[in-house]
């Protein structure tokens, strides 16, 4: 029988000590106005300075072994620190992809030289890195890319175009899934690979993708017979689509599919001074609470399941596609009980975060696989399709 959620795991008691720590660290930031809460602080909040002081705390790069920079520490130790910088708000976006997938990967196929090369600077919050899988026209179907990878001597040449690339334009090097085998018709997953490309490489333009706001957070990045020396292929050509779909278990699995408008929730909260039973707004609360603790309950379980070795790629995308729709309900349902007024200049907390979920939310069920993807990688997991 397939198992759809790992066994609910509790978080180790030393793991307390570390999440006062962090709540401690991130209320002082607060109060000296180091950050101000923000709803989706994991793509939009960018801040080099306020990442390099977690790497300074060995709050980045917590399950890197110590050889590589890292603090050797375990999925769940990791978990808190994460858990309390997004439900915070906190300006997490410069080293997530970093931290969170890059990380791993390398551990998992990289080289000793792509380790040596990389993961001391992700550790310290100085090595900052995006995602290269999506591309246009191509949706969440991975194995349509169309971006070649051609050998020459000495390494490859890549040409093609990614598009929602979060974080280019500051990031020092992306992960791109390029095709380095002619497509076989009948097995569309065979031929691909990935590369680790340095982001100030000559033939790459990047081009702006900016949000409605104004704000830019996204990019297209073009690839003109980009060189990528051989040293700087992860893991073995070919092996691309097993890497990826690691990754995205990896992307998906996290408490940032859970929490990314909790900043809301958590101002929204604040307004009820004086709540009764017969409160209908408080009866909205104290749903979304609980579904939000439901939710964290099988995120910690995947983090438990990692620490194990184990695979998490079937309750990642449950996970993913539950955590995901909810957060655009804490929008929702907000903004139906609320008075405030979304305004995203507003020194009232909850109507400035108002304005940010209104703002963010229809992102929410598209990054990291849509929810009719990962609907069909549960029902494929279940041997329902």
């Amino acid at each position: 029988m397939v198992q759809l959620v790992p066994p609910l795991v509790d978080l180790p008691r030393e793991t307390v000590e570390l999440r006062s720590e962090v709540r401690s660290f991130l209320k002082d930031e607060i109060a000296a106005g180091s950050f101000a809460p923000q709803v989706d602080s994991w793509i939009a909040g960018w801040n080099p300075d306020f990442s390099r002081s977690l790497g300074r705390r060995g709050w980045l790069g917590m399950t890197i072994p110590t050889e590589y920079g890292g603090a050797g520490r375990s999925h769940l130790d990791r978990y808190v620190v994460t858990e309390e910088l997004l439900a915070a708000g906190a300006p997490v976006a410069a080293h997530w992809v970093a931290d969170r997938q890059v990380g791993p990967s390398l551990l998992k196929h990289g080289s000793e030289y792509q380790r040596a090369r990389y993961l001391p600077g992700i550790a310290r919050g100085e090595t900052f890195f995006a995602i290269g899988m999506s591309e246009p026209e191509s949706g969440s179907d991975l194995a349509s890319v169309r971006t070649r990878a051609v050998q020459v001597s000495g390494g490859w040449e890549l040409t093609g175009t990614k598009v929602w690339t979060s974080g280019a334009h500051h990031a020092h090097a992306f992960f791109v899934l390029a095709r380095s085998a002619e497509l076989d018709p009948a097995h569309r997953h065979d031929g691909l690979s990935q590369f680790i490309v340095d982001l100030d490489s000559p033939g790459i333009e990047n081009r702006p993708i900016r949000l409605l706001t104004g704000h830019h957070h996204f990019n297209e990045v073009v690839l003109d017979k980009v060189f990528v020396p051989d040293e700087l292929v992860l893991g073995r050509p070919g092996d691309g689509w097993t890497q990826v779909t690691s990754e995205l278990a990896v992307e998906r699995s996290g408490p940032e599919r859970i929490l990314s408008s909790f900043p809301l929730l958590d101002a929204y909260s604040r307004t009820f001074e004086e709540p009764t039973i017969d409160n209908g707004d408080l009866e909205t609360l104290g749903e979304l609470v609980g579904r939000a603790h439901t939710l964290r309950q099988l995120s910690v379980s995947i983090a438990g399941a990692l620490s194990s070795g184990e695979s998490v790629d079937l309750p990642a995308a449950l996970v993913k596609d539950l955590g995901t729709q909810f957060e655009g309900e804490i929008v929702e349902k907000v903004t139906q009980q609320t008075t405030a007024v979304a305004d995203p200049g507003s020194s009232d907390p909850l109507a400035r975060l108002l304005a940010e979920g209104l703002l963010q939310s229809p992102g929410f069920t598209l990054r990291g696989g849509t929810t009719e993807v990962l609907k069909g990688v549960v029902a494929r997991g279940l041997g329902l399709r």
